[in-house]
């Protein structure tokens, strides 16, 4: 699977990147409401207009990052839709949205610091149906409730591991592979069933 998207955060190279990368620092600092285009230009060093050249507002800013960052879990999908429903497809599914996730690192922390904004945003629908698209393709036939929230929990146990281990010491890749082994026990529990 290709990675989609050449956006790494921190990387100044392409100036629609740099915009991203800006704006998501600014939005860091201060939070999304008290961030405003003016401030993104001056921290670029850009006016006012050539900002506007790119982007027309914040919200188009964020669309574009999430778009960015999320086209792997996008192809993850499509790629999820071809496999059989096999233990090994919902495996390989987890490791590779937890890979995407890594990658996407910075649009979820803004997700997670900023929920009432997202929700308010285009993108807050977006992340639920990919998230609900996800969940179908973990879900055995005849999935029962418990089961059904076993698969939504691996899920969320991926994102909120991402975050709580963040601050904990140790190695990044043995962080990853632990979040990934609970998310895998979640999902393998559900079919067992």
């Amino acid at each position: 699977m290709s990675t989609g998207s050449s956006h790494k955060p921190g990387r100044r190279g392409d100036t629609r990147q740099r915009i991203q990368d800006i704006t998501l620092e600014l939005i860091a600092e201060q939070g999304y409401e008290k961030t405003s285009l003016r401030e993104i230009a001056e921290r670029l060093g850009v006016t006012k207009a050539a900002l506007y050249y790119h982007f027309k507002t914040k919200e188009d800013i964020l669309v574009s990052l999430f778009q960015d960052l999320t086209a792997p879990i996008d192809e993850l999908i499509e790629w999820a839709a071809e496999q059989p429903h096999t233990m090994a497809t919902k495996q390989e599914i987890l490791t590779r949205y937890g890979t995407a996730m890594v990658d996407a690192a910075p649009l979820f922390r803004f997700m997670q610091e900023n929920q009432a904004t997202v929700r308010e945003l285009s993108i807050g629908n977006n992340v639920k149906d990919r998230a609900t698209k996800l969940v179908d393709f973990l879900l055995p036939e005849d999935a029962s409730l418990a089961d059904r929230v076993r698969c939504f929990s691996a899920l969320i146990s991926m994102h909120a591991g991402m975050f709580m281990l963040k601050e904990t010491e140790g190695d990044p890749e043995e962080k990853r592979r632990a979040i990934l082994e609970v998310a895998t026990e979640l999902v393998t529990r559900a079919h067992e069933h």
